[in-house]
């Protein structure tokens, strides 16, 4: 691993061939704890973004190069950049298959996304919404949606284990 800067809201973390993801997962968990305490819904998401485009930059080009946090105001942007100018192709979603979801994923769970060329390679970044955490009453229920539902049985309620607003998929199930 090579420096990691930090400023107040913005950290860059460098990598040498043969780093290991997990140290861009890392230095995003550390951040968003550093910067907003308690946003769990937003740091399942980032999680998610974070390793699904670090994972992508690992599988097709030789790895990536930086990760780059920045938060400004309520958009946390994510960006990877790589050494490969061969732009992100999002190919038909296949459900049964075991792979390429990644950028499916990242559809659902950014409120945008996109690539631009850098030097001889490019960047990928995702952008994610910062919400306000929000409180619950323990053992309040809320109507839950799609599968999460159905695993609840037939009444379509399931009581929150966490804050309304849990989004699966990109999919908010606090509201119906």
């Amino acid at each position: 691993m090579t420096n990691s800067a930090t400023t107040a809201r913005h950290r860059r973390l460098g990598f040498r061939p043969g780093d290991s993801c997990a140290l861009g997962i890392d230095a995003l968990r550390q951040a968003l704890s550093d910067w907003h305490p308690g946003a769990e819904p937003l740091t399942t998401d980032a999680l998610l973004a974070a390793a699904e485009l670090l994972a992508n930059a690992t599988q097709h080009t030789p790895g990536p190069e930086s990760l780059d946090l920045d938060l400004d105001g309520r958009v946390l942007r994510i960006t990877v950049t790589d050494p490969s100018p061969d732009p992100p192709r999002p190919r038909p979603h296949r459900p049964e298959v075991p792979h390429g979801h990644g950028l499916f994923i990242i559809q659902r769970v950014a409120s945008a996304w996109g690539y631009r060329p850098a030097g001889c390679g490019k960047l990928v970044w995702v952008e994610l919404e910062v919400r306000a955490p929000r409180t619950i009453r323990p053992g309040h229920k809320y109507r839950a949606r799609a599968f999460v539902a159905e695993t609840a049985g037939a009444s379509g309620w399931c009581v929150a284990a966490g804050a309304p607003g849990r989004r699966v998929l990109g999919r908010d199930l606090s509201r119906r």
